[in-house]
């Protein structure tokens, strides 16, 4: 069988058809930044760019989740508390109507005031030394938009104004990036779901499960004037050049729970996922967490691919139980759990064991796109990922060839 591209690999594993390998595809960008910063790359790769590396190893360029520091105003950052972002990266744009912000920054802090027709609301953010050095992009919220029900109003008008722009342009410049390296996927948001946005950005989980006890009709209203502002979003990703889209991550048996996912969730990405599917497009969703549970709630959902699946021992479940409950129907992308490359979690031998059985499970490798879930650690040892890489060239051709 022909050398395939990693771009052609990705997609033919996603449709089920003959690869020349088993795919290998890490998330190496918070490996590569924190070792950048700390002057710890390999060697040989001392000067070299992620991409070079990449090239090096002969593993795929993984450009799912995108760099949340990437962007080209330091304006465009101070509304993640509310959960938009306006990154390089992403195929569209945000702009709030109506509103007045009022920012101001305390060392690392960044603080910003929304005042609205209907009230104001206050966020706070933090990016300090200790998320620089681990390599994260994604800023912390100290405070949340809502922190009691008198503050749905004001929040529900922030997005109901909302405009949302195309930004094509961006995006293929991205894509052009990420070339025949990989498949650059489309963001629309890290929440699954207007209900889902409220739990893991507009309120901290404790005040999250009052409220959703204690003013469920409340809530439910705010999810529907949400709703716009997100079918908005998707409408303008949807008719985007890329042919893969992310939407939601981050799910967990305890904070997404088998109920609260079929009734919040589901619908939202099911929805997404027929207008996807005819387009002849893919819909990706972040499934890092203990699954436990969800398996069958992802199968309702139609999503295409469950990036991120990270196994036992980091998890109750193993990759085999989830390609069996999946049956062919979803592409796993992940399945190395992040301990099995740290010397402190397993020895040579204990990785090489769990390296040879985790290819066992694999079956016939149909439908899976191997990567370190959640992502490669700042301290994961770099032969280990040599090792992986060598072990999915040797696995073989997957299909019929």
């Amino acid at each position: 069988m022909a050398v395939m591209t990693f771009r052609e690999k990705i997609l033919a594993t996603l449709k089920g058809e003959a690869t020349d390998c088993l795919p290998y595809v890490p998330r190496l960008d918070l490996w590569y930044k924190a070792n950048k910063l700390r002057g710890t790359l390999p060697s040989k790769y001392k000067k070299a760019t992620l991409t070079e590396i990449v090239d090096d190893l002969g593993v795929g360029y993984h450009a799912i989740i995108p760099d949340f520091l990437d962007f080209v105003d330091p304006l465009d950052e101070v509304d993640r508390a509310l959960g938009i972002y306006r990154l390089r990266t992403l195929p569209y744009r945000t702009v709030l109507r109506g509103i007045r912000r009022n920012i101001s920054y305390e060392g690392d802090l960044t603080c910003v005031e929304y005042q609205t027709p209907a009230g104001k609301v206050t966020t706070k953010v933090v990016y300090d030394e200790a998320m620089r050095q681990a390599g994260v992009t994604i800023t912390h919220i100290l405070e949340h938009a809502i922190k009691s029900v008198d503050d749905y109003e004001p929040v529900a008008y922030i997005f109901e104004h909302a405009e949302v722009q195309a930004a094509y342009e961006q995006y293929l410049v991205a894509k052009e990036e990420v070339g025949d390296r990989g498949v650059a996927v489309a963001y629309v948001s890290l929440a699954g779901s207007p209900m889902h946005l409220i739990q893991r950005e507009l309120m901290s989980y404790n005040i999250f499960f009052y409220e959703l006890h204690d003013h469920p009709k409340e809530l439910e209203w705010l999810t529907q004037r949400i709703q716009g502002y997100y079918q908005r979003v998707f409408d303008v990703v949807a008719k985007s050049p890329a042919e893969v889209i992310l939407l939601g991550a981050n799910y967990d048996a305890q904070i997404t729970w088998p109920p609260f996912f079929r009734e919040h969730i589901t619908p939202t990405l099911a929805r997404a996922a027929d207008t996807l599917h005819a387009a002849g497009k893919f819909l990706l969703t972040h499934t890092d967490g203990e699954n436990k549970g969800l398996l069958q709630s992802y199968l309702d959902s139609k999503i295409d691919i469950a990036d991120s699946i990270c196994p036992a021992p980091m998890t109750q479940l193993s990759l085999r139980d989830v390609r069996e409950a999946f049956a062919g129907k979803v592409t796993v992308w992940g399945g190395i759990p992040s301990v099995s490359v740290l010397e402190n979690s397993m020895s040579d031998r204990e990785f090489e064991e769990y390296l040879a059985d985790l290819l066992v499970q694999a079956g016939q490798g149909d439908h899976l796109i191997l990567s370190i879930a959640d992502t490669t650690p700042p301290d994961a040892t770099f032969s280990r990922i040599e090792r992986i890489a060598r072990a999915a060239r040797e696995f073989g051709p997957v299909g019929r060839v």
